[in-house]
């Protein structure tokens, strides 16, 4: 397939003008529940098929499990230890693709892999290389055998003591809610209507068959009818919940749910505990789990825990045991470690693993994140499991569902393959790292844009100015403080501190675009949360 061809420029979103659009528009080929990852890779992918697209989104795009990955682009590495080798194949064919249409979020990174063991080495090296086998021409770099002074070289804060050598291979790294960003945008562009703020609040049948959904406008407490020929649900971990709104199927209180939601923790330090672009790999830990550091946006990111839940809060709490296990074995890998002192930000995000009841409930690090899709006897589309690596597989696997079972007229697939993002085309070669503190950079080729609004010179503190606020709400949708410094800009993430000393100038700004309440007061209390490791 040839290349997409360049997109015309980004325009501005009036959220007013789209809710308008949708209420006016008598009939959807596609309704999609939830502005996440999932849920905006299908509504893209749909729109570029020609089909009639609205997305809803309870709260904002990528406010749940999708911005708060640990920032990998990965086939996955353990999933091949694990012998999941068609989802490793796929996700390595994924990773080069989505590298390549959003070449200002996404790019290559390498990764170390300690040796301490007179094995290890060897064992791990010969893994990888299996690892560059699979990827073949979509390969992102050769693995490399590193002797202790060279691995000590390229990683200054590694533990010597005891290091034999170490093994580097390549994967990805992205920032991922603004990934999730720049499809909502791109779909829009492309003549899907997406709202964020925009729960849905029941589905409607006829004659037994799901026919549209009712939503309703956060800000306004208006409520609307859709009419749509499919509904997809994908919600993430809440997509049991929507399940249960399709009362006329076969589902009822106490069917077995098809999601098993599992806690990763992430904390972030300063760059000062791995001062290196190369990222580290704990291929072991004590309980058999893969650890990563990781150098991102200017600071150090650590993580991830892997902790079954049997509910799922829209902000998950880290426990204090999640906490210890993170410094524990940071402690063993780095010269100088970080303790709790040194946490900027702690965050929680919940994996929508696909349930699998032969497993126990302390069990889901060997539960595949394969996806899975499926329809209810009313015709609800439910799409569970999956990564962002393997977002733009996952939409084609559920358009391809829903044609398959004629709830979708036939359209050609293949069109995201090689479609660059907003923000993607003419961006500067070689491309900013994601390791990188954030910066005009992160805006790709559409810089220009945000130099050209009002405050372009006006920085709040550091490198954010008060343009990029004013860009984020008239060209990303932002509506809250949250909005903005959570997901359009990181920093809530990164230092939540600091955040909290930002937020007051940002609401200003916000609230002069927009008119509605930037809810400061509960972005201060999110804040406190984040700023506390228990």
């Amino acid at each position: 397939m040839k290349p997409a061809t360049a997109q015309a420029p980004a325009q501005p979103i009036n959220r007013q003008a789209l809710l308008t659009q949708i209420r006016q528009t008598e009939l959807f080929d596609l309704a999609v529940i939830g502005g996440g990852a999932t849920g905006l890779g299908l509504a893209l992918d749909a729109a570029l098929r020609g089909l009639k697209v609205v997305l809803f989104e309870a709260h904002d795009f990528a406010k749940g499990t999708s911005s708060r990955a640990t920032k990998l682009v990965h086939g996955g590495v353990r999933y091949l230890v694990q012998g999941h080798i068609s989802l490793v194949k796929e996700a390595l064919r994924e990773r080069v693709n989505l590298l390549n249409n959003a070449p200002h979020l996404a790019q290559r990174l390498p990764f170390v892999v300690p040796g301490y063991h007179w094995l290890d080495t060897p064992f791990y090296g010969l893994g990888l290389k299996l690892y560059d086998a699979l990827a073949g021409s979509a390969g992102l770099g050769a693995t490399e055998f590193l002797s202790k002074g060279v691995a000590l070289g390229i990683a200054p804060n590694l533990q010597s003591v005891g290091l034999k050598g170490a093994v580097r291979y390549w994967d990805g790294q992205f920032d991922d809610a603004r990934l999730a960003l720049a499809l909502a945008r791109t779909a829009v562009q492309q003549g899907a209507l997406v709202a964020n703020y925009c729960p849905v609040t029941r589905l409607n049948h006829h004659q037994g068959r799901i026919c549209g959904l009712q939503a309703m406008d956060s800000e306004t407490q208006e409520q609307f009818t859709i009419n749509a020929r499919c509904v997809v649900n994908a919600t993430g971990v809440w997509v049991d919940e929507v399940r249960r709104k399709d009362r006329i199927a076969e589902l009822d209180e106490t069917a077995a749910p098809t999601v098993k939601p599992s806690q990763g923790v992430h904390i972030v330090v300063d760059a000062a505990f791995w001062p290196t672009q190369q990222a580290l790999m704990i291929p072991k830990t004590h309980d058999g789990r893969v650890l990563f550091v990781v150098p991102w946006l200017g600071a150090t990111l650590l993580g991830t825990t892997d902790t079954p839940r049997t509910d799922a809060p829209l902000e998950p709490l880290a426990l204090a045991g999640e906490i210890d296990f993170i410094l524990d074995h940071a402690r063993h890998y780095l010269t100088k470690a970080p303790t709790r002192a040194d946490i900027r930000s702690v965050w929680v995000g919940l994996r929508p693993l696909a349930a699998t009841h032969g497993h126990s409930a302390d069990e889901t690090k060997s539960v595949s994140r394969e996806h899975s899709v499926s329809h209810s006897a009313s015709g609800l589309v439910t799409v569970t499991g999956g990564k962002w690596t393997t977002y733009r597989a996952m939409a084609e696997d559920v358009l391809a569902h829903c044609m398959r079972h004629r709830l979708l007229p036939n359209k050609p697939a293949g069109l995201t393959t090689q479609f660059p993002l907003l923000g993607a085309q003419g961006t500067q070669t070689p491309p900013v790292s994601t390791t990188q503190a954030q910066g005009l950079h992160i805006y790709g080729n559409e810089a220009h844009l945000v130099q050209s609004l009002l405050g372009s010179q006006n920085h709040l503190d550091g490198p954010l100015t008060e343009a990029m606020v004013r860009y984020a709400a008239r060209y990303e949708m932002a509506r809250t403080v949250e909005d903005m410094l959570a997901r359009r800009w990181r920093v809530l993430f990164l230092n939540a501190r600091y955040a909290e000393s930002l937020a007051p100038q940002v609401a200003a700004i916000l609230n002069s675009e927009t008119g509605v309440d930037p809810q400061l007061t509960a972005f201060l209390a999110l804040c406190e949360q984040y700023q506390h490791a228990p």
